[in-house]
């Protein structure tokens, strides 16, 4: 007999073996094909959310201008950095620990995590929802040089209590290999937002317009709409919750073969699993609330008055980062995905099944990512005037030199996933704190003595990013002797999108000639180059037919391309 064991826990494990569910109606750990899906169906749901924000800051824009939506962003960076100090990193943390407790059977561990995250979310979301709301005035005054910018911040700050429950919710469903409840409650959240935004700016406009800055009214409605999406969303999550209690509580119910953790473990292993990870998040994150930072200072030393600076921001975070975060949405929800598919992998000691979910995870990624670049790049004048009507040869210059960022944000993003999923989230941290070294460096450099103005930080945009993935790259493949194909994931896409790009700006400048109108030379070029693309990959065999299968819709993917012969 082994000693070490608590008293009553031969007992214990002999009733848990005699009661425990036969393994075949055992949650198993999901295949790569599966979590792909789900996966895919958070993609979705994120590039649904993208879609809809872009076509609401649309008539937002129209009515606030690009002073109101420079407000609108500032605000938004610092509730931002807000969020992610207090419960941003809550459902991937939560996820991680309720996945592991059930790969291990530790169902009444699972419950307490859950518990522990709503309450450890009530707190900390009350203290920073009220230091932000009490502390705007002098944190958007003092940093950023935007006193406009606090009425839509204390607006916004209660959205991050909401958050903060709602987080552990999301959390707990991804947790058990769900990632519907999550996706449904992100386009429920950004309908809501969109429709109460867009009427909050127009009529705070209207009833504040003899004031000094009514774009800091507006500004406000804009952010009304954030706290309106949340508390929608919330509201919808707690009616799953009670549609699925009965279901879930059999699961959490069911008795464990070793003895239930103490709280004090419980709230330690939640502690340690969440720093790592918002440490990580605040810093990766922290690039952009840096870049107004120091816009603000510098751009106001030069001479350029706040409502010249917000404009500029307005172009810069409205429009470039607004649009080119839309295919990164794909990434985040492939690694969402991802970190409890690879810890049920990781538990169960099957090396290789880690070393193809990341394989299969980052390829799919990067053959979305990268033609996304070239595409926004080559068509970036027209993509502006359609999306935002914006005819600037600003707007059309900063995707231009901005679109690598899509891919190495993308990449970046998964790696970072990846990293947090095998229990390397300080790695995580020092490359993120790295980066935003060396990216404070060149900003504060391009803005002060070289005056390349906004270019600078869309510049600096890129190397973040860049230098994130690198670093990423060497400790995974140090920490799992894992290399990533390259031919196949990088370069033959990267080739194929060269070409894409290609057929897209001679259609697109072809058809344009003839018509004169922008809208139908895009319905022209867009769809052709997609189809250029699609055709190139499989037959330059970027992907086989095996992984294609492995892919949402691949099944019907693989039979359209037999149909066509191309496979």
């Amino acid at each position: 007999m082994n000693r070490n064991h608590p008293p009553g826990f031969r007992q214990a494990r002999h009733r848990a073996a005699a009661n425990a569910p036969h393994p075949s109606h055992m949650p198993q750990a999901p295949s790569s094909k599966s979590f792909l899906v789900q996966g895919s169906i958070l993609a979705a749901a994120g590039i649904i959310v993208r879609f809809i924000g872009l076509l609401y800051k649309i008539p937002m824009t129209r009515a606030l201008g690009k002073a109101g939506i420079g407000y609108y962003n500032t605000a938004y960076e610092i509730y931002n950095i807000g969020l992610i100090l207090s419960s941003y990193s809550l459902p991937l943390a939560i996820s991680k620990l309720i996945a592991g407790k059930r790969v291990r059977k530790q169902y009444q561990d699972a419950k307490r995590v859950f518990r522990s995250g709503m309450i450890f979310g009530l707190t900390v979301g009350s203290l920073m929802a009220l230091f932000l709301f009490f502390e705007a005035d002098s944190i958007t005054a003092q940093i950023f040089h935007s006193p406009g910018s606090a009425l839509p911040l204390k607006v916004m700050a209660p959205t991050i209590l909401v958050f903060s429950v709602m987080g552990v919710i999301r959390g707990y469903f991804q947790g058990l290999g769900n990632m519907i409840p999550t996706s449904l409650s992100q386009i429920i959240e950004q309908v809501v937002n969109a429709v109460v935004s867009i009427a909050a700016s127009y009529t705070f406009m209207k009833w504040f317009a003899q004031r000094e800055t009514p774009e800091s009214y507006g500004a406000a409605g804009g952010t009304l709409g954030t706290l309106s999406g949340a508390v929608a969303a919330f509201l919808f999550l707690l009616f799953l919750l009670y549609l699925y209690r009965k279901s879930h509580s059999r699961m959490l119910r069911r008795p464990q073969a070793i003895p239930v953790e103490s709280w004090t473990a419980v709230y330690a292993g939640l502690f340690l699993t969440l720093t790592p990870i918002i440490l990580s998040q605040f810093v990766y994150q922290l690039s952009g609330t840096v870049d107004n930072a120091l816009f603000g200072w510098i751009m106001s030393e030069k001479g350029l008055t706040e409502k010249e600076r917000m404009s500029l921001l307005g172009v810069y975070g409205g429009e470039y980062r607004l649009l080119s975060n839309v295919p990164v949405a794909i990434a985040s929800s492939l690694g969402a995905s991802m970190i409890p598919s690879i810890v049920n992998s990781r538990s169960q000691r099957k090396l290789s099944e880690v070393h193809h979910k990341i394989r299969i995870t980052i390829k799919f990624n990067m053959l979305i990512a990268i033609p996304c670049a070239v595409g926004m790049g080559v068509l970036a004048a027209p993509i502006m005037h359609m999306i935002f009507h914006d005819d600037s040869e600003l707007s059309a210059n900063l995707m231009r030199i901005g679109a690598l960022a899509v891919v190495f944000f993308s990449l970046s993003t998964v790696t970072n996933a990846v990293l947090q999923s095998i229990d390397r989230m300080r790695q995580s941290v020092t490359h993120s704190a790295i980066s935003l070294a060396i990216h404070i460096g060149l900003v504060y450099v391009m803005l002060k003595h070289w005056d390349w103005n906004v270019y600078g930080l869309v510049a600096g945009n890129v190397t973040f990013a860049l230098v994130v993935c690198v670093l990423n790259w060497i400790s995974i493949g140090r920490a799992l002797r894992y290399r990533q194909e390259v031919m196949t994931t990088f370069f033959l896409p990267l080739f194929a999108s060269v070409l894409m790009g290609a057929v897209a700006l001679g259609a697109y400048t072809g058809v344009y000639a003839l018509t004169k109108t922008i809208s139908l030379a895009m319905a022209v070029s867009v769809p052709l180059a997609m189809v250029t693309y699609g055709v190139l990959i499989i037959f330059l065999k970027a992907v086989t037919e095996e992984e294609l299968a492995e892919m949402p819709f691949g099944r019907k993917m693989v039979a359209l391309c037999r149909k066509a012969r191309l496979m």
